[in-house]
């Protein structure tokens, strides 16, 4: 009888001890009484792994994540790659003087990375541009004349397009077996959103470089199919806003956990529900959040 009544106790007690990990986060003053605890932990949304009722304590709770996300220094420009212009020349794709001429035609315009100059100079063409690239960031060139593209749903399912867009990158494989998905990038490798797509996805990326001409193409198709409903918004005001948004969407949608990351300019809000993915939010950080750094990375483009 007694090794049944410890039995009972031990068995009650963990089941309290898992209902008491699901306390909200200590905004939320609605979900920490008993009755609460004791209701099925639908009634709530996950955040952090913390939940919170939906309302003005998600406001709450959202907002202090948001202020933290702000708070982190945001990237800046690498420094210290080989310019892709002295990199074309190691190679002799270009002269000194045509690399003098792209140089002074993008100073004059103010505006476009020195590859778009070369190449529309017709110094060098698209696939000895990318090559050059690859090298300067340290990965792998797609290539695109012997790539059979596998049905791109299974993976741009995963990532917002508009973001897919402004890094001008493409998932082009996942590898199974080490949970591994690789993206291209057109321009350059942006870390920070790789980043943002392992805490998104659960998995593993890998950059490589594809030729332009090749990402936007496919990006295109994909904007012709609108395989996703994702939303995007550019004009707000404050973190406020931002958090009134995601907790409008979440009551609409039903959502149970809500994650958030960040790859300037946007934050990436993901709402799941029923533990799969339901609807991806992609909100343009305020402009008073985002670093000097940042700013003069999106007005100067690195060469």
């Amino acid at each position: 009888m007694e090794t049944m009544r410890a039995s009972l106790w031990h068995a009650a007690w963990r089941f309290w001890n898992r209902r008491s990990t699901r306390i909200s986060v200590p905004e939320c003053v609605h979900l920490r009484n008993f009755w609460h605890r004791l209701r099925p932990h639908e009634d709530g949304v996950l955040l952090d792994g913390s939940r919170c009722c939906i309302g003005t304590c998600l406001d709450r709770a959202l907002h202090r994540k948001l202020d933290r996300m702000v708070a982190v220094p945001r990237r800046t420009i690498a420094r210290h790659r080989v310019p892709l212009g002295l990199l074309l020349l190691s190679r002799q794709h270009l002269t000194i003087e045509q690399l003098r001429m792209a140089l002074a035609a993008q100073h004059n315009a103010r505006r476009g990375r020195i590859g778009e100059w070369i190449e529309s100079l017709g110094f060098a063409d698209e696939q000895q541009i990318t090559a050059a690239l690859a090298r300067q960031w340290a990965c792998p060139v797609l290539r695109t004349n012997s790539f059979s593209a596998p049905p791109l749903a299974q993976y741009t399912q995963q990532i917002p397009l508009a973001l897919l867009e402004k890094f001008a990158m493409l998932p082009v494989n996942f590898s199974a077996a080490t949970s591994t998905l690789h993206i291209a990038f057109a321009e350059a490798v942006d870390h920070s959103v790789l980043y943002a797509i392992e805490q998104m996805t659960g998995c593993r990326t890998e950059a490589c470089m594809a030729v332009p001409s090749f990402v936007r193409a496919q990006l295109e198709a994909l904007a012709r199919d609108g395989l996703k409903g994702d939303l995007t918004f550019e004009r707000i005001a404050d973190n406020a806003e931002i958090s009134r948004i995601v907790r409008s969407y979440c009551s609409r949608t039903g959502a149970s956990e809500i994650r958030v990351v960040a790859c300037p300019p946007y934050l990436w809000v993901c709402l799941l529900r029923a533990g799969s993915r339901f609807l991806d939010l992609l909100v343009r950080m305020p402009a008073n959040s985002l670093s000097p750094g940042f700013l003069s990375s999106e007005l100067h483009p690195d060469s």
